[in-house]
């Protein structure tokens, strides 16, 4: 079990640091191995390698190298600049390039080729429409993009793992969003990054924006001003708010928790869970934990274990209290981590070391969420004894990625035009997840499926819109199939 971790304990190359390098060449024997000698030397990783330019005494040739990190990036750069017979003419930055201009863009369902393509895509057919509208509102979730359109709306103030860093700065990741909605599940999507902090303002803008979207999902939003913005906006609105970084997490959490029992055979109700970490995701990995039965959850902050009888809490984290704790334990990490089955980690990098993973039960699972950096390393927690190890990375066993769950969910709450996304809906979603791999199939390194396994998007839309009919929450009431080739624009009701 160790094995599988430990290629991974060196810095990763990988294409988010990636670069291309154009390099002019003597064209002599050994000049490309004397390159790709250097770049090995130093830890790189070349990809393609194409020749630009041939000329009798040199060759042009653009390689890509994928590095580690920037200043990897300079070292290689530096090195190549001192080879004989090179010369680096350039060199770009991948993921810079891909970024250009933004990932995303607007197009069109119809062509517009004639004089009656044109009279009936605008004036003087559209008005016809307007006023079909105009009569029936309710007609806009199907005559115009409010039927597939979802609003990613986010104020910047908690982007990533790196902070407040501002709306501007904010807009690559929501744009990234809106690719993976349209990817994965056929939702168009388009990010609405505002210059507002007032929970009060946003709601208002976010209410003055709702007609023209079938859905919000917030993201990146701090808390805990995240939590009184979603809950009043899905109070006023009539149409799905979802804040992914709390529910999103959850959702995938719970999904590889319902398979790690089953490796493990162990029973929700007997479990002694501490959740490191109670913001956003913490709480809502919290509240999805207790629906699945698991009674015995206890969270820490900053300042130590939340329990119901310190005065000093906030009303959310004593909300939070209310609900766990059930024996009132106090103190710190190391000392309610003792004999604990479960450690979801919400916080940040090394917080949780491998004598708290031998101080737990037989066969702990370690849910190490902290990105980039988890609260442990796999194979630390391994060594100390963990069965089970989740993180939020995609270059260990078991990522706890949001995309296997946001695109269905969405995707499912609009075919069926439903007025919000419940707790059923989310654990539905959850269990759609995990039955994505089938029982003979799972591993301790095989919990959480692919991103890139294109059934899980159409197993948690169908299970999404089906626990939205049962929970009263669809307007759309029929059920429906997925269409033969499996897309999920093929959706239709039956």
């Amino acid at each position: 079990m160790l094995r599988r971790f430990t290629s991974l304990l060196a810095p990763m190359t990988g294409a988010s640091n990636s670069i291309t390098v154009r390099l002019k060449l003597d064209n002599s024997p050994g000049t490309l191995s004397r390159v790709l000698g250097v770049i090995g030397d130093v830890g790189g990783n070349v990809g393609a390698i194409d020749i630009v330019r041939h000329e009798a005494n040199f060759l042009v040739r653009d390689v890509s190298i994928d590095t580690s990190s920037v200043s990897h990036q300079h070292e290689i750069l530096s090195m190549l600049h001192g080879i004989d017979g090179v010369t680096v003419q350039q060199w770009s930055d991948r993921t810079f390039l891909m970024h250009l201009g933004g990932k995303i863009s607007t197009g069109v369902k119809f062509p517009l080729r004639t004089r009656d393509d044109l009279s009936m895509a605008y004036t003087p057919g559209v008005a016809r429409v307007c006023m079909a509208i105009h009569e029936n509102p309710e007609k806009a979730r199907n005559l115009t993009i409010k039927k597939n359109t979802v609003a990613v709306v986010s104020d910047g103030t908690a982007v990533l793992g790196l902070g407040d860093i501002g709306p501007e700065a904010a807009m690559p990741v929501m744009e990234g969003k809106a690719m993976l909605f349209k990817e994965f599940g056929g939702v168009d999507a388009f990010p609405l990054c505002i210059a507002e902090k007032d929970p009060e303002e946003i709601i208002k803008l976010v209410k003055a924006v709702a007609p023209t979207f079938g859905g919000i999902n917030l993201e990146d939003i701090s808390a805990p001003r995240c939590f009184e913005i979603e809950r009043r906006l899905q109070e006023e609105l009539d149409i799905p708010v979802f804040h992914d970084d709390q529910h999103g997490t959850a959702v995938v959490l719970t999904a590889a928790l319902i398979n790690a029992l089953k490796l493990i055979q162990k029973n929700p109700g007997d479990l002694k869970a501490v959740v490191l970490g109670v913001g956003a995701a913490g709480t809502a990995c919290t509240n999805m934990m207790l629906n699945l039965g698991i009674k015995n959850i206890i969270g820490i902050d900053r300042h130590g274990v939340l329990h119901r009888e310190d005065k000093t809490l906030s009303r959310e984290k004593m909300e939070y209290a209310q609900r766990t704790n059930p024996n009132c334990e106090t103190g710190t990490l190391k000392d309610v981590i003792k004999g604990a089955d479960l450690f979801v980690g919400v916080s940040g990098p090394k917080t949780l070391t491998q004598d708290d993973v031998r101080s737990m039960a037989a066969n702990p699972m370690i849910f190490a969420m902290s990105n980039p950096e988890p609260e442990i390393m796999p194979l630390e927690a391994v060594e100390a004894g963990a069965s089970i190890v989740c993180t939020g990375r995609s270059d260990f066993p078991n990522q706890v990625n949001n995309v296997l769950c946001f695109p269905g969910i969405f995707r499912g709450a609009l075919d069926v035009s439903a007025t919000e996304i419940n707790e059923e809906m989310k654990m539905a979603a959850a269990q759609a997840i995990a039955d994505s791999i089938p029982l003979e199939a799972l591993g301790p390194d095989y919990i959480i499926p692919s991103v890139f396994d294109r059934s899980v998007a159409a197993n948690v839309a169908k299970a999404v819109a089906k626990a939205a009919r049962e929970t009263g929450v669809a307007r759309v009431t029929g059920e429906y199939s997925i269409g033969p080739r499996g897309s999920m624009r093929e959706i239709k009701y039956t």
